[in-house]
């Protein structure tokens, strides 16, 4: 018995979202069509310039935003950054270090914290029940 194998698509957010660009700031033919997990893979592989140009210098979403911030994306929010910033924008607020950012960052290192000694705990347990 044949078994024929579909193309695995998704939509171009989806596609959008797995590069780490913004979906608006893409060219018009990558906004219109489905990607195929091919399609993704070369892209990841050998990105074109307009892909370079993007993760270089944005407009980057808010994931991307808030990981060179070092925040979370509820503390983008909340320190008021709701659209998508350029990497001069990004570098201009490391720069000025407004008070929001300062807060947002040493919040996001105590839940790194949090995270690491919950993760060490549960070794141990898992060490002592072994």
């Amino acid at each position: 018995m044949k078994s024929h194998q579909t193309t695995q698509t998704m939509k171009p957010a989806t596609a959008a979202k797995k590069l780490g660009v913004y979906l608006e700031a893409t060219p018009a033919e990558f906004q219109k069509g489905d990607v195929s997990r091919a399609e993704l893979s070369e892209l990841q592989a050998n990105p074109p310039e307009w892909l370079r140009e993007l993760r270089a210098n944005g407009p980057h979403p808010r994931p991307v935003v808030a990981a060179k911030l070092g925040v979370s994306i509820a503390g983008l929010a909340r320190g008021g950054v709701t659209e998508p910033l350029t990497t001069e924008q990004i570098d201009a607020l490391k720069t000025a270090g407004p008070e929001w950012l300062e807060k947002e960052r040493a919040t996001q290192a105590e839940v790194r914290k949090e995270a690491e000694r919950i993760k060490n705990k549960k070794s141990a347990e898992n060490a002592d029940n072994s």
